[in-house]
């Protein structure tokens, strides 16, 4: 890989909210030593000031990246959101001030399903109650309403990578299996397609809910949602907090209907460790309550770690954006011999044409070249001869409704 345009040890790189150690090894690998750490989060006024150098930032969930943020940080060229979701960057700010956004989606699968069916054990197995039982001195030793899970009807609604996940390990352990999900996806192993999510609420014993977060899915289970359920059955949600009504999932419980719950994530959650906890949950019997700790593994985190860094590093010495939330998705070859520019500008007509333009009058032979588009910016890569780079970027800097424009190498 050619040196790119930025010397390695001038590209600073900030990762906050105790981001595995795996990241800063990747980032060392690959030739960056201004990696700098911090444990906690930033509010807005101090991600302004520390940012001021900054090209490469690392977050968690509670960093947020507002659109100030943004407008103050000019020298921020990519944010590594080492977690699953980026709801905490405003992404149209993002691409807008051509900062791209990677995040690790698929990197805490494998801890997620294990928890999903390490709960369902507990619960059916009423865990929960005989464990607070025996904290205050009381000896539950029986075995009314306990059950193993072998034969039983387990329920996904949402079939993607962490439901098809829990799919196979719960076959594994005998479970039936049935899934719901939006968009047709093939069952892995002997799992059951079902027609819809009424159906699967009608023939399992166990739903696990693994939905993503849009305008459709908040409040999927709601009081009508909830009463549906027959007695004996339970929920488990470790998806996304606005998914359940927690006051009709509460009042169902109280009523005997639902046998037990165990919920992961909170329609509001504390910022910090210290700050207390509050739900309409607490203290019911065989409910499980866990502080957002489905992806909370060693193993996750260094696996997070890994992959955002190894997206932020290629983003950084090739431009390629797979994977990003802001920019448009371009897979990049390695070209020898020459220099490579990238070109982040307004999606409009007219703008490649006008790019081919000035190339074209400079006599500037054009050795490859890439276009991607979003709804709101479209993303060049050109690849010219080393001798004519420096001209180029000057007069694409020079094009109509042009963002961003540099020499990568």
């Amino acid at each position: 890989m050619d040196i790119t345009s930025f010397p390695k040890e001038k590209i600073k790189v900030l990762l906050l909210e105790n981001i595995s150690p795996s990241a800063k090894l990747e980032f060392e690998k690959a030739g960056y030593s201004e990696v700098e750490i911090l444990k906690g989060a930033l509010n807005e006024d101090e991600l302004i000031e520390a940012l001021q150098d900054v090209r490469i930032l690392g977050i968690r969930s509670k960093t947020q990246i507002t659109e100030r943020v943004l407008k103050a940080s000019e020298k921020l060229m990519a944010i590594g959101c080492f977690c699953i979701g980026t709801n905490q960057v405003d992404l149209e700010s993002a691409t807008s001030s051509g900062v791209t956004v990677f995040n690790a989606p698929f990197s805490n699968t494998r801890s997620v399903a294990e928890l999903v069916i390490a709960s369902t054990i507990m619960l059916i197995r009423r865990i929960p109650e005989k464990n607070a039982a025996a904290h205050q001195g009381l000896w539950l030793k029986e075995s009314d309403h306990c059950h193993e899970i072998r034969g039983k009807k387990l329920g996904i609604i949402g079939y993607g990578h962490i439901g098809s996940q829990v799919s196979v390990l719960a076959e594994a352990l005998g479970l039936e299996v049935y899934y719901y999900d939006i968009e047709s996806k093939l069952p892995l192993g002997n799992a059951n397609t079902s027609e819809s999510m009424e159906n699967l609420i009608e023939k399992c014993d166990i739903l696990t809910l693994h939905v993503p977060s849009t305008p459709e899915t908040v409040n999927l289970f709601n009081k009508e949602v909830i009463s549906k359920f027959r007695k004996g059955q339970y929920l488990i949600n470790m998806s996304r907090g606005n998914v359940v009504d927690l006051d009709a999932l509460k009042e169902s419980l109280e009523k005997g209907i639902l046998a037990g719950a165990a919920i992961d994530v909170f329609p509001v959650e504390p910022k910090t460790a210290g700050d207390k906890f509050v739900s309409p949950l607490q203290n019911l019997a065989n409910v499980l309550l866990t502080p957002h700790i489905g992806g909370s593994t060693e193993e996750a985190q260094w696996n997070i770690g890994l992959d955002v860094s190894s997206k932020l590093i290629k983003y950084l010495e090739n431009g390629s954006t797979i994977g990003s939330h802001s920019l448009p998705e371009l897979s990049l070859p390695k070209v020898d011999n020459t220099h490579r520019i990238l070109h982040i500008h307004h999606n409009v007509p007219g703008v490649l044409s006008e790019i081919n333009k000035k190339i074209s009058d400079l006599e500037i032979n054009i050795l490859g070249q890439y276009l991607s588009t979003n709804k709101q910016v479209g993303y060049v890569v050109l690849d010219v001869s080393k001798t004519s780079s420096k001209e180029a970027l000057e007069e694409l800097r020079l094009v109509s409704n042009t963002i961003n424009a540099r020499i990568l190498y």
